[in-house]
C-alpha cells in the first residue's frame, strides 16, 4: 500500500537547505502576500510555533495588515510586526516568505526585501514568477496548500506538532482547497488533514470559525456583487464587479471577498469566472477562477498577474471600465486561440 504521507525526495532535499539556513538564536521575519488568505496565515501561524521548537525567534511582517477573520491563530505566542512596515526587517538575520512566487506579491515591502542582504527563504506551493522572493526554495506545485510544505518541513525536521499548529495548518488546507472541493484535493491531502484531526483539530469547530461566523455586511457585499452579474455563455464567461469604495460601505475587508468568484463560476455552462475589484487610484484588482481544462493562470500573466491553473489574480491600472474591457476582450481571444486549454 502507497504510503501518502511520505515525503517526496525533492522536498526532503529542499527541506535540508532550508534548515541548514536557520541556526538556534536566529531572529527570522514570515512573510506572506498582500491581502493575506487563509493558507498564508495558517502557514506563518504554524511555521512560528515550529520554529520556536528549533529556538528560532520568528515573527510576523506583512504588507497589509493581519485578516480579522484569522486573528485567532495569533494566540498568545505570535507576534505580528505587519504596523511597523518595512522597518520590522531591519536588523533581522534572515527573512522568510510563505505562499508567494513573486516579489511583487509582497506589495509595500518589495523594495526593502530586495534590499536585504540575504535572499528570503521561500516556501511556496504557485508556480514560477516573474522574480522569486529567493534561491532557496522548498517550493512544490504539487502540494495543496503551502501548509502542506510547511507539515513536511516540520515532519522531517522532527518537530512536534501540536493542537494550535495542527489548527493554522488545517485552516489552510480547508480554505485552499475550497472545503477539499477543487482539483487540488490530492489523496495526499486528505492524509494530512486526516493527521491534523489526529492531533487535537476539531473540523466542526473550524468550519464554525473559518466559514460560521460572517459579519452582516460580508452578506450584503455579495448581494450587491451578484447584482452585477453578467454572463457570455458563447464565450463560457461570468463576472462580477465590486466598485470603489463598496467593502468601506458595508464594513468589511478584502478577505470578505473569499469566495465571491465561485458563484460565476459554478453557472452551468461557465468555465471561466472572474471578479473585478476597483481599488481607486486607477487601479483594478482580478480574480480569475476556472473549471478543468481551462488554465487561467495563462490569462493573468498577460496582465502580470499569476497563480494557479484553476485560480489566479492580477492588479491592473486602468479605470474599471477600462480594466473590464481589455481583460475580457483578451480572454475571448485565448479561448478562441486555444491559449488556455491545460
Amino acid at each position: 500500500m502507497t504510503d501518502l504521507l511520505a515525503i517526496p525526495e525533492a522536498r526532503r532535499t529542499a527541506i535540508a537547505e532550508l534548515r541548514s539556513a536557520l541556526r538556534p538564536g536566529m531572529t527570522v521575519a514570515l512573510s506572506t502576500h498582500i491581502n493575506a488568505d487563509g493558507d498564508g496565515c495558517g502557514s506563518q501561524t504554524a511555521l512560528a510555533r515550529l520554529l520556536a521548537q528549533m529556538d528560532v525567534k520568528a515573527f510576523i511582517v506583512n504588507p497589509t495588515p493581519w485578516p480579522e477573520l484569522f486573528r485567532w491563530m495569533l494566540g498568545d505566542d505570535v507576534e505580528d510586526r505587519t504596523a511597523k512596515g518595512a522597518a520590522a526587517l531591519k536588523g533581522i538575520d534572515r527573512l522568510i516568505v510563505l505562499d508567494i512566487s513573486d516579489i511583487g506579491r509582497l506589495g509595500v515591502l518589495a523594495d526593502a526585501v530586495r534590499a536585504l542582504p540575504q535572499d528570503a527563504l521561500v516556501i511556496d506551493h504557485h508556480l514560477p514568477g516573474k522574480e522569486p522572493p529567493g534561491k532557496t526554495m522548498l517550493s512544490d506545485t504539487k502540494a495543496c496548500a503551502t501548509a502542506e510544505l510547511v507539515f513536511d518541513f516540520a515532519r522531517e525536521c522532527g518537530l512536534e506538532i501540536t493542537t494550535a499548529i495542527a489548527q493554522s495548518l488545517y485552516t489552510s488546507l480547508v480554505t485552499d482547497t475550497g472545503g477539499f472541493r477543487f482539483g487540488n484535493t490530492s489523496p495526499r491531502c486528505l492524509s494530512v488533514a486526516a493527521e491534523l484531526l489526529a492531533h487535537g483539530v476539531n473540523p466542526e469547530t473550524m468550519y464554525a470559525r473559518i466559514y460560521g461566523s460572517v459579519p452582516l455586511g460580508r452578506l450584503f457585499l455579495l448581494r450587491d456583487a451578484l447584482d452585477t452579474l453578467e454572463v457570455d455563455l458563447p464565450a463560457e464567461m461570468a463576472w462580477v464587479t465590486v466598485p470603489a469604495g463598496a467593502l468601506e460601505r458595508h464594513q468589511v475587508s478584502s478577505e470578505d471577498l473569499d469566495g465571491v468568484a465561485e458563484y460565476p463560476r459554478s453557472i452551468a455552462g461557465v468555465s471561466l469566472a472572474l471578479l473585478f475589484r476597483d481599488l481607486g487610484h486607477n487601479k483594478v484588482k482580478v480574480s480569475f477562477r476556472s473549471i478543468a481544462g481551462v488554465n487561467v493562470n495563462a490569462l493573468a500573466k498577460v496582465f502580470g498577474g499569476g497563480g494557479h491553473a484553476r485560480a489566479s489574480g492580477a492588479l491592473i491600472e486602468g479605470t474599471i471600465d477600462e480594466v473590464k474591457t481589455r481583460v475580457l476582450s483578451e480572454a475571448r481571444r485565448l479561448r478562441a486561440a486555444g491559449a488556455l486549454a491545460d
